[in-house]
């Protein structure tokens, strides 16, 4: 038997969703390349694109925007557990991936339809929620008049933002809303092909993702921009790193031999808002302390293609829009959260159950022995 440790390179479906092409270095979002369309979508038009297979007409999106709004408040039992959860300060993912199964009691949850609804509109209420709780501060009531994203940095700060934060969020969230196969949206699959409920298929998809070889580590690719402070320090900085046999966080990824392309799309992203903000400073040190890095890993690691990859700017663009470094990991998942429900639709409508075998490698013919016999 033809045995692929961790699946690598199985092909276990096909999908319309997205194609990832890690030696050509491009992403495709429902056909559209990940650059085209993450920069100029609400994250409502990629939902809803993911989810129908098209970009959504004004009536169409107009419904769409009203249906997630009106869904964004919270059962109070959700709230409860929050509060439980704040109280032993439990990790953000932590909260997330408790709550996101209290979302079963929502009026009208258990249809799959209202479900995909319940879960994207709450996400984000989750995570702005549980922060503030964090924080000492009371939940805000979520406002039906602002979109998805801006809804977000609403419940979170209490605050209306200025359209160019709700932009680069904006972006960062579409950018991240599919990525192939991956742990976690494979995972969603697997649940919701026993012909479980959708929430359930969610609840397991942010199991998967909290876990640190999935869920990645933007925070400590800040950190080392931060650490390195100037310029000049980077090259000794991280060669010091580097001969230490420390990762340079931010660089290299399993799929990508080349440059990741969401690392682009975040770049630009991070470059408008940074100049907007008229604070360049620290967006002009990230790109030298990343072309350092480059230079270095091309040096010390020759043979291995190890280049950007979506970390190191989602560190910097979501610190630009001053965002902390423990909701990153939950932030991607307000964007997922679209992509593993359009990855379960489609499951849905193929039927079938996933079942892959396993090869045996144990012993056999082994025989019982009474207890008092075994030594």
């Amino acid at each position: 038997m033809d045995t692929k440790q961790g699946l690598e390179g199985v092909v276990a479906a096909t999908t319309r969703l997205s194609s990832v092409d890690g030696e050509a270095g491009v992403l495709l979002i429902a056909g559209f390349p990940v650059e085209d369309l993450a920069p100029l979508a609400t994250f409502e038009e990629t939902t809803w694109l993911l989810w129908n297979g098209a970009l959504p007409g004004a009536a169409d999106l107009a419904a769409f925007r009203s249906r997630l709004a009106a869904r964004r408040a919270l059962p109070a039992a959700t709230l409860d557990l929050l509060r439980a959860a704040a109280q032993r300060r439990v990790p953000v993912m932590d909260a997330l991936r408790m709550a996101s199964g209290t979302l079963s009691l929502t009026d009208s949850a258990g249809d799959t339809g209202q479900d995909a609804v319940i879960l994207v509109a709450a996400f984000p209420a989750i995570v702005a929620a549980y922060w503030r709780m964090l924080e000492g501060k009371e939940p805000l009531a979520p406002r039906e008049d602002l979109g998805h994203t801006a809804s977000f940095l609403y419940l979170l700060t209490g605050e209306e933002p200025a359209a160019e934060r709700v932009r680069g969020l904006e972006t960062y969230l579409n950018t991240v809303i599919d990525h192939g196969f991956n742990a976690s949206t494979f995972t969603a699959r697997v649940i919701i092909s026993t012909r479980s409920d959708l929430v359930s298929a969610v609840t397991g998809a942010v199991g998967a993702l909290k876990g640190p070889l999935h869920g990645g580590a933007p925070g400590p690719a800040l950190d080392m921009v931060f650490e390195i402070g100037t310029a000049d320090r980077a090259e000794p900085v991280l060669r010091e790193k580097l001969a230490r046999g420390e990762r340079l966080m931010g660089f290299g990824h399993r799929i990508y031999r080349v440059r990741d392309p969401r690392a682009d799309v975040l770049a630009e992203a991070a470059a408008r808002f940074y100049k907007n903000a008229g604070d360049s400073a620290l967006y002009d040190l990230a790109r030298s302390v990343e072309a350092t890095a480059l230079r270095l890993l091309r040096e010390h690691k020759p043979d291995r293609p190890l280049d950007t990859n979506v970390e190191f700017y989602t560190a910097l663009l979501l610190h630009g829009l001053g965002l902390p470094t423990d909701l990153f990991t939950p932030l991607f998942a307000v964007g997922r959260v679209s992509g593993w429900i359009a990855h379960c639709l489609e499951q849905l409508a193929n039927g079938r159950l996933i079942r892959p075998q396993s090869e045996y490698v144990g012993e056999r013919d082994r025989r019982w022995v009474p207890v008092e016999e075994r030594r």
